[in-house]
C-alpha cells in the first residue's frame, strides 16, 4: 500500500519533493496567528481605553486569538464585538443554544474547526441538548431544515429563492417564523464570513478551548492528532519559504502611480452605461480564470467537524460559468443594503440592522491615510476595488462603478488570495498571504481581510433578504 494514501494531495506532493532531496522548512508558529509574528500583534495591544472597557464589560477581558488579530484595528473591533455579542447573547427570536448550534453548522461548511470548537464549548456551557453535538442527525428536524440554505448561502448564494424561504416558514410543526429565520440567516452569513477572516488571517485555535464533558473529544485542537498536517496548519507550516519579490519597492510605487492615474482619468471618463456594463462583464468573466493552484478537487482532507455538514460535496462554483445558462446579474440599485436589507432586518429583528450597518461602514471607511511607508494617501479607491471585486464574483453589479479599475489595482496574486479567502477559505495558505503586497504592514493585510469578510457577508445577506422580501410580497 502507498504510504501516503491517507493524506491529501498537497501534503503528498510535499513528501514527493522531499524525497527528491529538496530542503523543506518546518516553521512552527505560535501566538494568535500563524501568518503574523506574535510581537506585531502583542505590540499593538492594549487597545485604546474605550475598547478595553468594552472588552472587560462584555467578555470579562478575555482576549482570544481572533480578538487579538482583529485588535490590530480597535475601531473596527468595537463595531464587530457589539454585533457579535448581540447576535449570540442579547434578546432575540432564537434561544441561546440554537444560536451557537447554527454558528457550528455555518463554520463547519468551511471546516473551520477553530470556530466550531469555540461554539461547541459555548453550547456545552449552556448545558442543554448535549446530544446534538454528536452530529446533525441528533438535532431537531427544525434545525436540520436549515441545511439547504446553509450550504447555498455558504457557496452559491445567488441560488436562494423565495421557494427556499417558503419551505422553511410553511413546514407545519417544524416551521420557522420570519423573525427566527432572519436571525438564523444573519448568524449563518456572519459565521461563513468569519471563517473567511479566520483562515485569511491565519488565526490559530485558542488553547483555552478544550474538552468540557467528553462529547467533543475528537473535535477540539488538543485531540486532533489523527488529521493530516495540512488540516491543522492549513498548509502554513509545510509550504517552504515565503514568496519574495525582488522588486517589492517598484511594486508599491507602481500601484500608487496607477491610483494617481485612475484619479486623473476619472475626471475625463464619460463612459456610457453600455460601456460600464461591458467592463463589469469582462471582469466577471476574467474572475473565472483566477484559480488557486496546487489543489486537487477530488481529495478533501478528513475533518472532525464533518458531522455538522450535510451534502459536503456541494461547494463554490463560479457565478459566470463558461457554456452554461448563468443566473441574471444582481443589480445593486434594485435591492440595496441601505434601502432594502437594512429596513427588513430591523423590522424583523430589532436593532440588528443598526449594528450590521455600523460594522459594514466601519470596515469600508476605515483608513489611516497610509500605504506601507507612504503617508497622507487616500486609499478609498483601493478599498472600494477590494469590496466590489468580491461582489463581482458573487454576481452583484454597481452601475456607478468602473470595473476597469479592478484590473488596474488588484494584481493577479491578490486576486487569487481574494477568491480563495472568500470562496473556499479552508484552502488559504501562508504562501498565498505572503505572495502579495510585500512591502505592506500585516495590519494592512488584516484590513484587507476585514473588507473581504464584510463584502462576503453583505453579499450573502443581499441574496437571502431579497428572497425573503419576494416571499413576503
Amino acid at each position: 500500500m502507498n504510504g501516503t494514501a491517507g493524506i491529501c494531495n498537497h501534503c503528498r506532493n510535499m513528501i514527493r519533493e522531499k524525497e527528491k532531496g529538496m530542503k523543506m522548512s518546518r516553521r512552527i508558529s505560535t501566538g494568535p496567528s500563524s501568518f503574523i509574528p506574535e510581537n506585531e500583534i502583542i505590540g499593538a495591544l492594549p487597545l485604546n481605553d474605550s475598547a478595553v472597557m468594552f472588552l472587560d464589560e462584555e467578555f470579562s477581558g478575555r482576549m482570544d486569538n481572533l480578538t487579538q488579530v482583529m485588535g490590530l484595528h480597535p475601531h473596527y473591533l468595537q463595531a464587530f464585538l457589539r454585533c457579535h455579542y448581540y447576535l449570540l447573547r442579547m434578546d432575540g427570536p432564537l434561544p441561546l443554544h440554537y444560536r451557537h448550534y447554527i454558528a457550528i453548522m455555518a463554520a463547519a461548511r468551511h471546516q473551520c474547526s477553530t470556530l466550531v470548537c469555540q461554539h461547541v464549548q459555548e453550547f456545552e456551557q449552556i448545558g442543554v441538548c448535549l446530544d446534538w453535538l454528536r452530529g446533525l442527525e441528533f438535532c431537531p428536524q427544525r434545525l436540520r431544515n436549515l441545511n439547504e440554505i446553509n450550504k447555498i448561502l455558504a457557496h452559491r448564494p445567488w441560488l436562494i429563492t423565495k421557494q427556499h424561504i417558503q419551505a422553511l416558514v410553511k413546514t407545519g410543526e417544524h416551521s420557522w417564523s420570519l423573525a427566527e429565520l432572519v436571525h438564523a440567516v444573519v448568524l449563518l452569513a456572519h459565521f461563513h464570513a468569519l471563517a473567511s477572516f479566520v483562515f485569511g488571517s491565519g488565526v490559530n485555535p485558542d488553547p483555552e478551548v478544550t474538552e468540557v464533558n467528553g462529547v467533543t473529544h475528537d473535535l477540539c485542537p488538543p485531540a486532533m492528532a489523527g488529521l493530516c498536517t495540512c488540516h491543522l496548519t492549513n498548509g502554513n507550516q509545510a509550504n517552504g519559504n515565503p514568496l519574495y519579490n525582488p522588486d517589492t519597492g517598484s511594486e508599491l510605487e507602481a500601484l500608487m502611480e496607477r491610483m494617481k492615474r485612475l484619479l486623473e482619468e476619472r475626471e475625463d471618463d464619460d463612459a456610457s452605461e453600455e460601456e460600464m456594463f461591458t467592463r463589469f462583464e469582462k471582469e466577471k468573466k476574467e474572475s473565472l480564470l483566477v484559480v488557486s493552484a496546487g489543489f486537487d478537487e477530488e481529495v478533501v482532507p478528513p475533518s472532525p467537524v464533518a458531522r455538522f455538514v450535510d451534502d459536503p460535496s456541494f461547494g463554490y462554483q463560479d457565478f459566470a460559468r463558461h457554456g452554461e445558462d448563468n443566473p441574471p446579474t444582481f443589480k445593486a440599485q434594485d435591492y440595496t443594503w441601505e434601502d432594502h436589507g437594512f429596513s427588513l432586518v430591523n423590522r424583523l429583528y430589532s436593532d440588528i440592522g443598526h449594528l450590521l450597518d455600523d460594522k459594514f461602514r466601519t470596515a469600508c471607511d476605515l483608513t489611516y491615510y497610509n500605504m506601507a511607508s507612504h503617508e497622507g494617501v487616500d486609499t478609498s479607491m483601493l478599498r472600494r476595488a477590494l469590496f466590489n471585486y468580491v461582489h463581482c464574483m458573487y454576481g452583484i453589479r454597481y452601475d456607478d462603478y468602473d470595473y476597469g479599475e479592478v484590473n488596474q489595482l488588484l494584481e493577479c496574486s491578490l486576486k487569487v488570495y481574494i477568491k480563495t479567502v472568500t470562496c473556499y477559505p479552508e484552502r488559504t495558505t501562508r504562501r498565498m498571504y505572503e505572495s502579495y503586497w510585500h512591502q505592506f504592514r500585516h495590519s494592512e493585510k488584516v484590513h484587507v481581510n476585514l473588507l473581504l469578510m464584510e463584502a462576503r457577508m453583505q453579499a450573502e445577506l443581499l441574496y437571502a433578504l431579497r428572497a425573503i422580501t419576494h416571499y413576503m410580497t
